[in-house]
């Protein structure tokens, strides 16, 4: 497989090359989802009205909007042009109630002011489709048209239509930083100014395969879109510079270029895939969320990281050997010396004191980490705070209070019972209206008397439906509380009969009760995994444990720190973070203990920690420094909670994995070290290296009509370098003498003779 690789390169090569343009082609036919309550199990309650509402009703889109400084008469006709809009469904004002025609005298202005109200005035609006729709979107375009500057527009249909164009740019900003950053990191921590960019060449060639080809998914969630290029550039950029390194190495060692690049692939191999499987085993351990979300990221997560494994062993080995000489050409002296000696002592010296300190926290972090403040629902992908949404939500909330949509589904049994339970719905002192057709129609008039474009909106053949609208945010304890005792009101007037309360609120409450159990399942079966490929790669069943030890204590503390900081956190980062961080950082662990080994084969366990953080901190840093980067570029960079929180997660559990595997698992190697520790262990690896170093790669034999074809290509190509070096030194030559007129001529024809015998 080896020889394949190298002798077909140029064949890979062109390989990559068709792939790389057909993703680019299958990049925009990606669809993005961002509702969250589309990734609930069918069985949940809201995903059965969901389906029941897009067959009878379709699920509306809810909107608001606030006009400032208006008279009734200006907001009317306003909201009159809104109810006209194509893929307006109907707007909620006072109009319905209230004869604003009629001499202010006779208006009661009491009973309007949750629309009207010191010369402002507010409407709910409800959409035909839902929030997603494209006829949704393009309906709110023309409603801010509308409105103008005379007031704002806000609702979950607004959030939906703003932010994925907010999040494309902002995640377009953050890889561009990303990039530079990282730049500047590898070209600090390597000795040439072209490795940087073959690192990023090839991983970028990596990112945008996986984003071509999640077009096999048809549609992926809004966050898998924005953090999957830049975790796959993160956690996968160790790859290539362990093939690199091993490459130089064995090039120093004196092989030639193809034996070099072989004994490299066959001595990073084991390295590089065992920490591309503990990354891929992390992140595949979320497909067994029941909450859809998990397996749509963990399957796009492991892909992206499968495709660099990929691109590193087939596609950079290409690239090393046709770049080697600009590789050498541009060799620099390292900026960071290469001395860590001292910072390995001093690791080991404090060794005591850090291990005193994780195991004083670490049970008291356990139980912190599920006690802090959770959001469960879309309120936080919408309604992020620095958002123009929620600067629209909050101006409309202090005018007019909170607005909270829910409708309830129940069967078309008659009309007196419908009336009664809205009437019930309606005096709760916390519900606006609920408005239901058996509540609005006139007394005495049929409900066949109505036009079938009236009726539709709220009965259908087997269903109806009333709207509530509840003073409340989308997601808090008062909202589930709220929609608890409307819940128990249906069920009262409905006994025995199948009823739903669909919205926000009630989606929320569904992704909490399906979201908080697969933590517990998720977490075990991502550490399990990963304990499974370290003992496979080392032959040790002691040793995945003393490798997880710092990762898990590391994982507590993170996952805890957002209720220390009395932090508010969205509880799908929560269980996401722990894969991530598992997946991405027990790298370092392997790599601290493959050095520990090594040492301890020629030392004791003092010398043999000191080494191996000596050896290993730089890769290490580095590393962490890379996806701390990435990290904190979308906790710093984009305004959508639920992206930025995932990101301060991640961004800070890589800190706090560095730390823990730097000062933490050296001692942890050393208590352990008599049951992990195999005597023949450096022999095992010399004889290893020594078979590898022993198999000679078996290049094409060419035939003597081929050998000729590359002697001439190669003699036309050393023409063309003489021709160009002839034309450099003459126009050389004539800016010298361009000043002197009088004995330009003799000179010119002299040069002219002297390049076309040397062009000849």
């Amino acid at each position: 497989m080896v020889d394949l690789i190298i002798n077909s390169r140029k064949h890979i090569e062109k390989v990559f090359a068709i792939v790389l343009v057909f993703s680019l082609i299958c990049i925009p036919m990606v669809g993005v989802n961002y509702d969250l309550t589309e990734y609930l199990p069918d069985e949940s309650p809201s995903a059965k009205a969901l389906d029941i509402m897009e067959q009878e009703f379709t699920y509306p889109g809810i909107g608001r909007v606030m006009l400032e400084d208006v008279t009734l008469y200006e907001a009317k006709n306003i909201k009159d042009r809104i109810a006209d809009v194509d893929g307006v469904d109907m707007v909620m004002w006072c109009d319905t109630t209230t004869n604003i025609y009629g001499s202010s005298e006779f208006i009661d202005y009491s009973d309007i002011e949750d629309y009207y109200k010191d010369g402002d005035a507010y409407m709910d609006i409800i959409f035909l489709e839902k929030d997603s729709s494209d006829r949704t979107h393009a309906a709110v375009r023309e409603i801010e048209q509308i409105v103008g500057g005379r007031g704002c527009v806000a609702g979950s249909a607004v959030s939906d239509t703003n932010l994925g164009p907010t999040i494309n740019s902002e995640i377009a900003r953050v890889l561009v930083l990303a990039v530079i950053i990282i730049f500047l990191i590898l070209t600090l921590t390597t000795t040439s100014w072209f490795e940087p960019v073959l690192f990023l060449s090839v991983l970028g060639i990596a990112i945008i395969i996986n984003m071509g080809t999640n077009i096999i998914f048809g549609e992926i969630s809004f966050l898998s879109n924005a953090v999957g290029a830049v975790l796959q550039l993160a956690c996968s950029m160790d790859y290539s510079i362990f093939l690199l390194h091993a490459f130089t190495e064995e090039k120093a060692n004196g092989a030639a270029p193809e034996q070099a690049m072989a004994n490299a692939l066959r001595s990073a191999f084991a390295s590089i895939g065992a920490s591309g499987a503990t990354t891929i085993v992390g992140f595949l351990a979320l497909a067994l969320m029941r909450f859809g979300i998990g397996p749509d990221m963990g399957f796009v997560l492991a892909k992206g990281i499968f495709l660099s494994l990929v691109t590193v062993l087939l596609l950079m080995p290409a690239l090393i050997l046709r770049f080697q000489d600009v590789v050498d050409k541009t060799r620099h002296r390292p900026f960071i010396p290469g001395q860590w000696r001292k910072f390995g002592e001093f690791a080991y010296k404090i060794r005591k004191p850090v291990m005193a300190v994780v195991l004083a926290i670490i049970i008291p972090c356990y139980v912190a980490q599920g006690m802090a403040d959770f959001t469960y629902g879309n309120e936080a992908v919408a309604n992020s705070v620095g958002t123009p949404v929620y600067e629209a939500e909050q101006k409309m909330n202090a005018k007019f209070g909170q607005s909270n949509m829910m409708l309830a589904l129940v069967p078309l049994d008659g009309n007196v019972t419908e009336k009664a339970m809205s009437e019930e719905i309606a005096d709760l002192p916390y519900v606006k209206y609920a408005l239901g057709l058996a509540s609005a129609l006139p007394e005495g008039i049929p409900e066949e008397f109505l036009p079938g474009s009236v009726t539709g909106m709220l009965h259908s053949e087997n269903w109806a439906r009333v709207i509530i609208n509840v003073r409340s945010a989308g997601e808090s304890d008062e909202a589930f509380a709220y929609a608890d005792e409307i819940r128990s009101i249906v069920d009262k007037y409905y006994p025995g009969e199948q009823t739903y309360l669909v919205g926000v609120t009630p989606s929320t409450q569904d992704i909490k009760e399906v979201i908080v159990p697969d933590n517990q399942r998720v977490n075990l079966v991502s550490l399990l995994g990963v304990a499974l490929v370290v003992a496979i790669t080392y032959k040790s069943f002691l040793l995945p444990l003393v490798v997880l030890i710092p990762i898990e204590a590391a994982i507590f503390i993170n996952t805890a720190m957002p209720y220390i900081y009395g932090q508010r956190t969205m509880y799908l980062g929560f269980i996401i973070v722990s894969c991530i961080q598992l997946g991405a950082t027990i790298d370092y662990s392997i790599l601290l203990t493959g050095n520990y080994l090594d040492a301890r084969a020629q030392g004791d366990k003092k010398e043999a920690a000191i080494r191996a953080v000596t050896v290993s901190a730089e890769s290490i840093l580095t590393s962490g420094m890379i996806l701390m980067t990435a990290a904190y570029g979308l906790y710093f960079m984009t305004s959508v909670e639920a992206i930025s929180g995932l990101g301060q997660l991640v961004g800070r559990g890589a800190l706090i994995s560095m730390i823990l595997v730097l000062f933490l698992l050296p001692s942890c190697l050393m208590i352990f070290d008599k049951w992990i520790v195999k005597p023949d262990y450096a022999e095992r690896k010399h004889a290893k290296m020594n078979r590898i170093r022993g198999k000679r790669i078996k290049l094409p034999v060419l035939s003597e009509l081929h050998e000729q074809r590359l002697r001439l290509h190669e003699q036309i190509r050393e023409n063309r370098r003489a021709r160009h070096r002839a034309f450099r030194d003459r126009i050389k030559r004539m800016l010298q003498k361009g000043g002197n007129a009088s004995g330009s001529a003799p000179g010119q024809k002299n040069d002219k003779e002297e390049n076309d015998h040397e062009a000849k």
